[in-house]
């Protein structure tokens, strides 16, 4: 077996049909098109949606919600995970630059501390937030909570 005797599988593949190649074809003249009307025009295109004038879905479904613009979005980090992180690389000082590099948060993200689970090491973290029960477990260990 070798490059050159390689082909697909039996009936895995089919011949593209070609139209307007003649009346002996089967598809020539009109090529399945149909006989004049816009359909059969080049250059035609459906609306995006379209549902052969019934009210489209888009529509018919009513608008709700909103998104406010001055939302400011944050990656959760929870105190077992700081607790983790601090046993397995033996550190002290825990910033989004550290959790960056565990590959727990993009670089882009900003981080805040929730207060999940028990810490026990002292622990210098660095945050753009902080959860009340993440900052007070943080400080009744020893350590420091710093807001960016």
């Amino acid at each position: 077996m070798n490059l050159s005797n390689l082909k697909p599988a039996k009936g895995s593949t089919k011949t593209r049909k070609r139209l307007g190649r003649g009346p002996g074809s089967g598809k020539g003249g009109t090529s399945a098109r149909g006989h004049k009307g816009q359909k059969s025009r080049s250059g035609y295109a459906r609306k995006v949606g379209f549902e052969g004038g019934q009210m489209p879905l888009q529509r018919r479904v009513p608008k709700f919600g909103f998104n406010p613009l001055k939302r400011v979005e944050y990656k959760g980090i929870n105190l077992d995970t700081l607790q983790e992180l601090a046993t397995t690389k033996d550190i002290t000082k825990i910033t989004p630059q550290v959790l960056a590099d565990a590959g727990l948060v993009a670089r882009k993200h900003l981080v805040k501390i929730l207060g999940r689970g028990v810490l026990t090491a002292k622990l210098e973290v660095e945050a753009h937030a902080f959860s009340k029960s993440a900052e007070e477990a943080i400080t009744s260990a020893g350590g420091t909570a710093v807001k960016l």
